[in-house]
Parts: structure tokens; C-alpha cells; sequence
């Protein structure tokens, strides 16, 4: 469009001068002199140089918007697709040379490849992202970056034997955090630990500090997982009731920003309460209802297993 215009504007100008020449014929020298100076008004002077623009940020805006889009694609389950999001991301973190960049889009590969189930490979994108934000003195993303090492470890097979200690460890590094979304993230991890020790209420009540900050900055795939988490610490301590309005609630979230997979899983929850409470029938809705999300947007795999919960007594 601007060179549309900027086009359209230069042939208007050679029309004026043409027009002008023309009538010049008929005029007198002194209207001459006129026009010839608002000829100058009109035509830009080539001689003034370009502005310099000072600092240029056009490949950390790229990797900015990559790291976006492959976190909000994990948020939503699709861990493929988030992935090679994310490798994009830090290609053009390592172009752009930006430490900062460079650990918060390890951070988020680690936890992708840590829910694709390739651990060692997550570990040492948590471990890789630490090292630089030592090496550039930056606190902050350090304990960040210990917050993400603790949460592997919890959810490892030595989460629930050290839960405590992890616990233990994300609440000294809650204090250098100043960023709200990674605070956020350090109070799930903190109500994780807690559920592991058996502690529901405290549990619950973690989760909630992140999802005040997650609802009031409109993370609303987070908000929904938080919710789902507050009723997973519901069903355990059997407060089905509760657990069954906390997937309500994750539910209503999902469906503001269309999260198909996020409503697939809290159907599917809501299959595993209503079983627990001894309500079949609404069991099976919930399951068959899962499982039709799922087959809609293709996740064949994850229906088949959901109607085969439906049909095992």
C-alpha cells in the first residue's frame, strides 16, 4: 500500500509540472518565480539522510512470537507442534545472541520435551538454560530456572520420596521471581509438592495464588489447568462435589479460548469423579461426550482410550 501511494504521488506531481510549463507560456516572470517556488514545497529534497533507527529488535520480535505460539500450543496439548514452534524460537534466540531469550525458550523446550516423555533431553534444556543465566549474572532467571528443575523432579519417580525437599527448594526461589507468570508457575509447582505430601488444602490453596494472577492477566489456558489441578486435589481428599464444580469451572475457561484438548481432558476428569461418586450413567456421558472432542480434532488415540473407560465397570 505504501508504494501504491508513494507512486501515486510522484505521477501526480509530474502531471502538475506539466500542467505548470504549459501555462507559463501565458504568464509573467514574476507568477513564474512564484510557482517555480512552490514547485520546491512540493518535490521532496533527496539531499536529507535516512534517520538512523538505533537498536534493531526484528529477530528477538521473531523469536518473541515463536516462543508465544509454542507455549500457548503446549498449553493446549499439542506437544509436536509446540516443539519444532520452539526450535524455531531458539534458532533465533542463538541469531540474536540474547541471553535472556535464550533461557526462557529453554525453559519452555524442556518442559515440551519432558511431556513428550524425552526426559534427559528436557533435563539437560533446564540444566543448559541455569548455566546461562549464571553466566549472565541474571538472578532472576536462575531461580526460574532451579523452579523448572525442581518441577522434573516431582513429577520423576523421585518426586513423591523428596516432595518436601522440593517443595522446600521453589519456595527459596520464589523471592529473586518478580515476573508474575513465572511466580504463577512456581505456586503450581509448590501446590503439586503438596499434594505429593498428602496436604490438599495447602495444595488448593497454592494453586489459587496462581490463578489469581493467571485470570487477571487472561492466561485462561493456564487458569483452566489450574482448576483442573484444584480438582484433582479435590477428588483425593473425596470431596467430589467440589471436584466436579472445579472441572465446571476449567471447562467454562477452555471454552473461552476454544481449548478442544483442554475440554476433552476435563470431560474425561469429570468421567473419573462421577465414577468415583458412584454415578455411572452421568460417567459414561462424560466419557462419550471426551471422547467426541477428541475424535474432532483428530487425537483418535486418546477417544479410544476414553470410551474404553466408559466400558470397563
Amino acid at each position: 500500500m505504501y508504494e501504491r501511494i508513494f507512486n501515486h504521488g510522484v505521477h501526480g506531481v509530474s502531471r502538475s509540472i506539466k500542467k505548470l510549463n504549459f501555462l507559463s507560456l501565458f504568464i509573467t516572470p514574476c507568477y513564474s518565480v512564484v510557482l517555480f517556488l512552490i514547485i520546491l514545497t512540493i518535490i521532496p529534497s533527496c539531499s536529507t539522510p535516512p534517520k538512523n533507527p538505533g537498536d534493531v529488535y526484528s529477530v528477538r520480535r521473531q523469536a518473541e512470537a515463536q516462543l508465544e505460539l509454542g507455549s500457548r500450543q503446549a498449553d493446549r496439548g499439542s506437544f509436536e507442534t509446540a516443539l519444532v514452534i520452539l526450535d524455531e524460537a531458539l534458532r533465533l534466540a542463538i541469531v540474536a545472541d540474547d541471553p535472556g531469550l535464550r533461557i526462557r525458550v529453554g525453559l519452555s523446550r524442556g518442559n515440551v520435551l519432558f511431556s513428550l516423555g524425552r526426559g534427559g533431553e528436557a533435563e539437560k534444556a533446564w540444566n543448559d538454560a541455569l548455566g546461562e543465566a549464571e553466566r549472565a549474572g541474571n538472578g532472576e532467571l536462575a531461580a526460574v530456572s532451579r523452579v523448572y528443575i525442581a518441577r522434573g523432579k516431582l513429577l520423576s519417580a523421585e518426586g513423591k520420596t523428596s516432595a518436601q525437599a522440593i517443595r522446600d527448594e521453589v519456595n527459596r526461589n520464589l523471592s529473586p521471581i518478580k515476573d508474575r507468570y513465572y511466580t504463577a508457575f512456581a505456586w503450581t509447582i509448590i501446590g503439586l509438592a503438596e499434594k505429593e505430601l498428602g496436604r490438599y488444602a495447602p495444595a488448593e490453596a497454592a494453586v489459587r495464588r496462581a490463578l489469581e494472577i493467571h485470570e487477571k492477566d487472561r492466561y485462561f489456558e493456564l487458569a483452566a489447568y489450574d482448576w483442573f489441578m484444584i480438582a484433582s486435589f479435590r477428588s483425593l481428599a473425596g470431596n467430589y462435589r467440589g471436584a466436579l464444580q472445579a472441572l465446571e469451572s476449567a471447562a467454562a475457561f477452555d471454552r473461552r479460548v476454544e481449548n478442544s484438548w483442554g475440554l476433552a481432558s476435563d470431560w474425561r476428569a469429570m468421567g473419573d469423579v462421577y465414577r468415583k461418586s458412584g454415578n455411572e450413567a452421568a460417567s459414561r456421558a462424560a466419557y462419550v461426550r471426551a471422547a467426541e472432542i477428541f475424535n474432532a480434532i483428530g487425537n483418535s488415540e486418546a477417544a479410544a482410550q476414553t470410551l474404553s473407560r466408559a466400558e470397563t465397570p
